[in-house]
């Protein structure tokens, strides 16, 4: 029985806040996000909502190919799901889509991250919070740590993900 790829993207776009992120985590990434093809058109994660605030944040579809992610620095991996586990990834997503108006940015998340403190709110994430919360709840992943505490640097040490790639995310070329 095959199973069905799934991909992780770490990236660094360069932004004020990514900046900001990097000066106290020293990794090269601090953007994670979650998608379902190896072309990256199908990008899941909790961000910026509009390109000129970093505040209004949310549950985002990713477009790559535009606004800060045209200049970013990125790598990305893959991992294998069951067709059980890819059902479960996208009946979580879809939840998550049809109420997304309802979903924040959890901000007082990330000062959990820096005091090793787990701050959960209710429908709130940050990036990394979000994608260690769908590969939990999927069943896909059990981390030693609570998702609150996971940072993109975290999903990058996760031996059964695959690595596919690293370098200017417009210069990727989908595997085949």
């Amino acid at each position: 029985m095959m199973g069905k790829k799934v991909y992780l993207l770490l990236t660094n776009s360069g932004s004020f806040l990514t900046k900001l992120i990097k000066l106290y985590t020293k990794k090269p990434y601090n953007h994670a996000s979650i998608a379902f093809d190896n072309e990256l058109s199908e990008v899941y994660s909790f961000g910026r909502k509009t390109a000129g605030n970093p505040f209004i944040g949310g549950f985002v579809k990713e477009d790559v190919r535009t606004g800060l992610f045209t200049h970013a620095d990125c790598t990305i991996y893959s991992f294998t799901v069951t067709e059980s586990q890819m059902q479960k990834l996208k009946h979580y997503l879809d939840k998550i889509e049809a109420q997304k108006n309802h979903y924040r940015y959890n901000f007082l998340g990330l000062l959990g991250v820096m005091f090793n403190t787990p701050i959960d709110r209710k429908k709130a994430y940050f990036c990394s919070q979000f994608v260690a919360t769908l590969l939990k709840e999927c069943n896909i992943i059990h981390f030693e740590k609570p998702p609150s505490l996971i940072a993109p640097y975290d999903l990058q040490t996760v031996s059964t993900f695959q690595f596919v790639y690293e370098g200017k995310l417009r210069d990727y070329h989908c595997e085949n």
